[in-house]
């Protein structure tokens, strides 16, 4: 039985062999993380948009309105607006009736935009990460990476992502609210997407939420901060008992740090999907971050900042373990070969 190469220590992770292996691993790993896990993007998007909760107020659970209809998914199971383990639940049941209203194919709307803007964005962020800590820690930390280091490349990789992948993400959104009606073909693809933004709203139209990104930033910088420090954590504590516990323990940090962030940083995540909402009757709700902000607060409630956490959470946690295991994966292979290579 092939055994997994052991996790390497500090100083060998500022040597690995190629600066662009960062670039191809985080964009495998963001691909395959983000297919498995799409139909829980769908919901998290539909759930965080006052669009479908007009439409749609039965599927409302936990994180909506505390007060309306006593049952969810048409009186099948009496809602709980207070349970938050209910609402995995309930995310279970929203996905059963996307697909039988609207065809297994609406679990993965806006798969597409969303691989094109995963794959460069992971491909940036993990390349601007892995090669931004190594530079600031011989530049400014003797070569040492600690805490400062891996903030301080979180960051810079974070903007520079969020920058480079707005219009992707404003185009996957639409494509995500737009519902499955067949006599309603609103966007049509995301070609039929470009083109509706350019021509409504201009080239600004592609880069409506990039002020809630670069507020995610910190979600970014936390989860890779807190990552490095588990990792760490979990290699010293398993580092005498094989290499399949230190995989396990490296997931486990994935998995924790995503979970952690995702929690902390939750509310720019609805804002970012507000402001992305396509304009009603020519009319545009939400014009600006604290605008936005203030807005879901008196109309809705601080709780619908919260909205769609369920289906976030159970998308993001198995994506980040699925997308770290490839990436670490690929750069714990290609730092073995080189090894063998050159011994």
């Amino acid at each position: 039985m092939a055994t997994l190469p052991p996790i390497p220590s500090p100083p060998q992770e500022l040597k690995k062999p190629s600066p662009w292996l960062h670039l191809v691993a985080g964009g495998l790993g963001g691909m395959c993380g983000a297919i498995v896990t799409s139909p829980f993007d769908v919901v998290k998007t539909r759930l965080q948009s006052d669009l479908f909760r007009q439409k749609h107020p039965a599927h409302i659970g936990v994180l909506g309105h505390s007060g309306g209809a006593s049952s969810v998914m048409m009186g099948s199971i009496p809602r709980s607006s207070t349970n938050l383990l209910y609402n995995f639940v309930e995310t279970g049941y929203i996905i059963r009736d996307i697909y039988r209203e609207e065809s297994i194919r609406a679990l993965f709307k806006g798969l597409g935009p969303t691989l094109v803007g995963v794959i460069p964005a992971r491909s940036i962020n993990f390349f601007a990460y892995g090669n931004g800590k190594r530079i600031i820690a011989e530049k400014f930390n003797n070569g040492q990476e600690n805490s400062f280091v891996y903030l301080a490349a979180a960051a810079i990789a974070g903007i520079a992502t969020g920058t480079a992948t707005n219009p992707i993400w404003v185009v996957k959104t639409r494509l995500q609210l737009a519902h499955g009606d067949r006599k309603d073909k609103v966007l049509g693809g995301s070609w039929a997407c470009i083109k509706k933004i350019m021509r409504e709203e201009g080239v600004k139209g592609f880069y409506k939420g990039l002020s809630a990104s670069y507020l995610g930033v910190t979600e970014s910088t936390i989860q890779w901060v807190l990552y490095e420090r588990l990792k760490k954590l979990s290699t010293a504590a398993e580092g005498r008992q094989g290499a399949v516990w230190q995989w396990l323990g490296m997931l486990g940090s994935a998995g924790t740090a995503k979970f952690v962030a995702s929690m902390i940083t939750y509310p720019h995540e609805v804002l970012r999907t507000r402001l992305r909402q396509p304009s009603v009757n020519g009319i545009v709700k939400y014009t600006g971050l604290w605008q936005t902000l203030k807005l879901v607060i008196h109309e809705e409630g601080a709780r619908t900042l919260y909205s769609g956490l369920s289906a976030h959470l159970m998308r993001v946690v198995p994506n980040a373990a699925v997308m770290y295991s490839i990436y670490e994966g690929l750069i714990r292979w290609s730092s073995s070969s080189g090894s063998a290579l050159s011994s």
